[in-house]
């Protein structure tokens, strides 16, 4: 037995042969409570049990900032008494770029927000809406103390995510682009001259009342941009999400703030490399992926996808995940054979910023509410796409003509088989 730096006690684990993780039976006898040995981060993890040279070294494999590690970036007092008031987690971190002759820095200072739902989901639902609100305000005004310049939240923040329910009455926490979410984040846009992401479960009025899984961009002086709806949907296991919205209708916009371009990849998208690459195309320098995932389902993804398309599309992504598990008053199925239940699994929060580079923070906690303050140059976008050339030797037009054809009902694959194989029967 060890006592670890934090007073945690844990045995010392060995590799099983078993498909056993680590000598443990199950994901389950590593995350205790949301934790992973006691710990909210994998960073703190490694932090605590290694060697400050070995973790520096560590630290390479996971990218380094122009030749150096990532610096921390000291935090307003405010802010600093904001999160231990309101017990939110809250880091902060500076993405640096070469210093060039012809342009200046171009540092703009961008916000993510991951929150837990307050009240239980069999409260009144403007009550549990309120509360979220009122949750929530402290790590914007955090982030505003903190001079923020762009600020993202999760997926439907504003709800508990209860799209695996498949009941319907959960549309009612459904809003019009303008409604209230919108307003009681315009006021605080203004009030600190930033612009907010929000992602909400939107109602279009003008349509129907269709229900749409949108992002509303406020603009930084409390005026609405414009708005993204989510392209691609889930339809697996729990996250059946068709049952309420289908695939949205915007495109790839990116929206020119006055911080700089930005773009959001809702949630799912994340898996779709063409859906990264199509806002990259489109010019954004900063893509926003606010999600609602939990453990077993993506946690080994969670810290690929993103990094890879930072690199692949040279520009920031920043990703956002709610935390804590929601339970709903009824049972339902994942329809997968196991048992039903009343909620599907653990957030895992994580939320965490990447560069072009190859760079990424330290991710906030994986159980906590907690605000990530990242200081960015955007030139390093511009410095990435020279020294790679990806967008000048992608060969688009060899992509564009295989996706025309493989549109058509008569595509065959291009498959060249070796003759000296034994025939295949038709």
């Amino acid at each position: 037995m060890e006592t670890t730096q934090n007073g945690k006690v844990e045995e010392e684990a060995t590799a099983g042969g078993d498909g056993s993780i680590c000598g443990f039976e199950s994901l389950g006898s590593v995350l205790l409570d949301g934790l992973i040995f006691g710990y909210d981060s994998l960073d703190r993890l490694l932090g605590d049990h290694l060697h400050p040279k070995v973790f520096q070294s560590a630290v390479y494999f996971m990218g380094l900032n122009c030749g150096r590690a990532l610096e921390a970036v000291p935090l307003a007092d405010c802010a600093k008494a904001l999160s231990s008031e309101y017990d939110f987690d809250i880091l902060a971190f500076r993405f640096t770029a070469d210093k060039e002759l012809l342009r200046e820095p171009r540092v703009v200072r961008v916000g993510l927000i991951q929150n837990s739902i307050v009240c239980p989901t069999t409260f009144p639902f403007l009550e549990q809406k309120m509360a979220i609100h009122e949750n929530v305000k402290p790590m914007i005004d955090a982030a505003g103390a903190s001079g923020v310049n762009i600020l993202c939240l999760q997926e439907a923040w504003m709800m508990p995510f209860a799209f695996s329910t498949k009941e319907k009455r959960w549309c009612e926490f459904a809003e019009p682009v303008d409604g209230e979410s919108t307003r009681f984040l315009q006021d605080l846009a203004k009030k600190y001259n930033m612009v907010i992401v929000n992602p909400i479960l939107e109602r279009d009025i003008n349509h129907g009342e269709t229900i749409w899984n949108t992002a509303v961009i406020i603009g930084n002086c409390g005026n609405i941009i414009g708005k993204h709806r989510k392209n691609h949907i889930p339809r697996g296991e729990d996250f059946n999400e068709s049952t309420y919205y289908m695939e949205g209708n915007t495109g790839h916009p990116v929206f020119e703030t006055a911080y700089g371009k930005i773009a959001v990849n809702i949630c799912y998208g994340r898996h779709h490399p063409l859906n990264w690459l199509a806002f990259g195309l489109n010019g954004a320098e900063i893509v926003f992926n606010p999600s609602a995932t939990v453990g077993e389902l993506s946690e080994t993804t969670w810290p690929i996808e993103a990094r890879n398309a930072a690199i692949a599309n040279s520009y920031f992504v920043g990703s956002i995940n709610r935390v804590g598990r929601e339970k709903f008053p009824n049972l339902s199925t994942s329809g997968d054979g196991k048992p039903q239940h009343t909620d599907f699994g653990r957030f895992y929060g994580s939320s965490h910023f990447s560069a072009p580079d190859a760079s990424c923070t330290p991710s906030l906690s994986r159980q906590k509410d907690g605000l990530l303050v990242s200081d960015m140059d955007l030139n390093l976008c511009r410095q990435l796409k020279d020294k790679w050339g990806f967008r000048m030797t992608a060969r688009y037009e060899l992509c564009a003509d295989m996706l025309a054809r493989y549109l058509k009902p008569d595509f065959e694959p291009q498959v060249i088989s070796d003759p000296l194989l034994p025939k295949k029967s038709s």
